[in-house]
């Protein structure tokens, strides 16, 4: 059987729009685009100034989480892979709040309650590939209390899915 050269274009095409991954877009592109390329986010919520953030979370087990921030014309102003330590460096304790831990890490993989507060963890790799877990506790009154970066004490890198 053989195929007409319209539709071998076609799915070569949706073929290729399937490899898409949040991280591999540019500041510049549009909403519709990413919408069309890697599907509906995680999440979606507004920071301050209000621009909005689309989640691309591969969670709850999973080492990367995408932020990709649009401003007011509906074009791609950064795009942030917001599991790393230079991310949790940006946490400062006694400042910042939840929703402020939210929208520079993304969701919690994990949530612990104690008699001193609330933990939130998130997996991520080290330099070197090494797996660890981004720490922040917070204060009763939901401001960050402290941050920490731990490695995995198995030591072993794990794939995610």
């Amino acid at each position: 059987m053989r195929f007409p050269s319209t539709l071998v274009l076609f799915l070569s095409i949706a073929a290729l729009a399937g490899c898409a991954s949040p991280g591999s877009f540019a500041p510049g592109s549009s909403i519709v685009d990413v919408r069309a390329r890697v599907g509906i986010p995680t999440d979606i919520r507004f920071d301050r100034n209000g621009d909005e953030l689309w989640e691309y979370a591969q969670g709850p087990a999973g080492y990367q989480t995408y932020v990709l921030r649009f401003g007011g014309d509906g074009r791609v102003k950064e795009v942030t892979q917001t599991l790393t330590e230079d991310q949790l460096m940006k946490i400062v304790p006694g400042t910042m709040t939840k929703a402020d831990a939210r929208n520079l890490l993304g969701r919690p993989s994990d949530e612990t309650f104690t008699g001193a507060g609330t933990t939130w963890s998130w997996r991520f790799y080290r330099t070197g590939m090494q797996p660890g877990y981004l720490l922040v506790t917070f204060n009763p009154d939901n401001t960050v209390k402290e941050r920490i970066a731990i490695i995995d004490p198995s030591g072993a890198r794990k794939e995610s899915k």
